[in-house]
Formats: structure tokens, C-alpha cells, sequence
């Protein structure tokens, strides 16, 4: 049953951030840290998808995703790893995730972070209007997208937007129901250009913390 957003929590929202990570780098940590202090988030619960619906399957295993996730994020206390989309198997939609989530957290605001250029794509997700039933949505800035024009997104996803839009007071005071734009700092990386620098013998320093670089050549990773 879907919860309603119409009572004022009594504890800070918690962030919830999903993704194939394969591999994670700093396009996913340094936004999601902003958001964290933006928005007050108790925590940012990051949760590796076993089989994302919308991309091609991993070229990863399961174990080495979850082990980079855990190192990536171990030095930063406000966020969790979450693994009950690999503990639950198949296809990974997210409203399954926040269904879940909403029965551990009953009380508690929950904000589905990801970028503009999923939030493009909404669409085309499983039960896509639902998410809202149990999460607040927030958008956050990608280099490759034009934050302030939302002409370019398809019409259902624009009438989405201005139903549901609202600030960040909204946010704090209710469960779910809202979807607000945050912009972050850019970081135009990606999972797949790692994997082809790999592929063509290319420095990846800088792109990643060092402990995933050292992961990726221990297990031979990308090659």
C-alpha cells in the first residue's frame, strides 16, 4: 500500500541512490555528497542493482561491484551500502527498492537521487508514476544537459514535473510525493569511458578513488 506524504517527519530524509557501478567513480560520489549536505539527508544509501533493466548486463560479478562500492564509500560516514536489490535477485526496478524501503522506514522521508539524464528517461522505467507514492524525487545537474530547459524532455515527463515540483521545505516536512531540481557540481564521467580507457591502456587517476583503481588491477578488471 502507498504511503501518502501528508504528515511532518520526525527524522531527517535519507537518500537513496541506485546504479550498476561498474565500475563507481567520482561522478556518483561527489553530487550525492552535495545533496547530502543540501538537503540534510540523514544518509545517502547507495544500492548496486543485480540486473539493471534499462542498461546491458554487467561486466562485472556481483561480489567485485558490491566490494567497490563498499571501499568507495567506507571513508565517508553519511553513506551505506545497500544490498537488498543483489540479496533479491532479478530484474532490479526501483519501485521494488522503494517499496522495501519504505516498510524499514516508515517514518522517514526518502529522496530518489539520480541525474537529469535519467530523470529524462523516467518514462520508460517499471510502475515509473508510482516511485512517487513512496519517494520524493530529486534531479540533480549533469554537464551534457541544459538544467533550466525542460522543453527538451518529453511531454509526460515535463507535465511529471510541474504537477509534483516543489523546494526543499517540502521536501523535509512531507514522505514522498515531490520532485525537486538540485544543481550539483559537474563531473563529466562515466562508467563507460573508464571501462574503454581500460581497454585501450589509458590512465583512469583522478576519475576514481585510488582504492578502485587498485581493486580494478587486482581483479583484472575492464581488460
Amino acid at each position: 500500500m502507498a504511503i501518502l506524504g501528508n504528515k511532518r517527519p520526525l527524522k531527517k530524509p535519507i537518500g537513496i541512490y541506485g546504479g550498476t557501478f561498474d565500475p563507481i567513480h567520482y561522478g556518483h560520489l561527489r553530487p550525492n555528497l552535495e545533496l547530502c549536505e543540501i538537503l540534510e539527508l540523514d544518509h545517502v544509501r547507495f544500492i548496486p542493482a543485480f540486473l539493471p533493466p534499462h542498461k546491458d548486463e554487467p561486466q562485472t560479478s556481483v561480489a567485485q561491484r558490491l566490494e567497490m562500492v563498499a571501499q568507495a564509500i567506507s571513508e565517508e560516514k553519511y553513506f551505506v551500502l545497500d544490498d537488498r536489490e543483489i540479496k533479491r535477485g532479478g530484474a532490479s526496478y526501483t519501485v521494488d527498492t522503494l517499496k522495501s524501503l519504505r516498510q524499514d522506514y516508515p517514518d522517514q522521508p526518502l529522496c530518489l537521487l539520480m541525474g537529469m539524464d535519467a530523470f529524462a528517461g523516467i518514462d520508460r522505467w517499471y510502475q515509473w508514476e508510482e516511485l512517487l507514492h513512496y519517494a520524493h524525487i530529486i534531479v540533480s545537474q549533469r554537464p551534457e544537459t541544459d538544467f533550466d530547459d525542460q522543453k527538451q524532455w518529453p511531454e509526460a515527463i515535463q507535465n511529471f514535473y510541474l504537477t509534483h515540483k516543489a523546494d526543499r521545505n517540502a521536501i523535509q516536512q512531507s514522505l514522498c510525493g515531490h520532485i525537486r531540481l538540485e544543481p550539483v557540481t559537474q563531473l563529466s564521467i562515466s562508467a563507460t569511458d573508464i571501462r574503454n580507457r581500460l581497454k585501450n591502456k589509458q590512465s583512469i587517476r583522478f576519475l576514481m578513488p585510488e582504492s578502485i583503481i587498485s581493486l580494478i588491477k587486482y581483479y583484472n578488471l575492464y581488460r
